[in-house]
């Protein structure tokens, strides 16, 4: 196995840490603390951070880095369908059940999102309880609660 490398990004909302291989991101998580012997060596997790704080500074709506996700099946559906919620939007569990085919599934489809490894790029934060609140994030609730509203105001800035 490739050995993983890490880098972070420090951001108004706390401390990222982006860890990854040449091939893809394996994970994008806030952090309460760093590994001082992180290198940051590959172009994969430097693109990455890159591409993050663009997105923080309100230039990118997007991201292309490559991504190496591991998970079962059904996650992976779920995880697939995250991306397809649009930048300033947000959708319900139930909806993204309805998105994979599985109308029933809103509370596995929940589960599944608990566990998305790769925050912000696969954006667990724009799904909220079917009646609009907001609902668990890994991250803090005061954190989704700022990148949707960070979100809101790129989209205005764009007018």
């Amino acid at each position: 196995m490739e050995q993983l490398d890490k880098g972070y990004l420090f951001t108004d909302i706390g401390t990222l840490e982006i860890t990854g291989t040449e091939q893809g991101v394996v994970s994008v998580a806030f952090v309460d603390s760093i590994d001082t012997g992180a290198a940051c060596r590959t172009k994969t997790v430097q693109r990455c951070i890159t591409q993050l704080s663009q997105y923080f500074g309100g230039r990118r709506t997007r991201f292309s880095v490559p991504l190496s996700l591991q998970g079962t099946a059904f996650r992976m559906l779920v995880w697939g369908a995250l991306t397809n919620v649009p930048f300033g939007s947000t959708a319900s569990y139930s909806r993204l059940a309805r998105a994979i085919s599985r109308p029933r599934a809103a509370h596995a489809v929940g589960g599944a999102v608990a566990h998305n490894p790769i925050a912000i790029i696969i954006p667990c934060h724009r799904i909220v309880g079917a009646d609009g609140s907001l609902t668990g994030y890994a991250g803090g609730l005061d954190r989704k609660q700022w990148l949707l509203e960070h979100e809101q105001r790129v989209l205005a800035s764009k007018g």
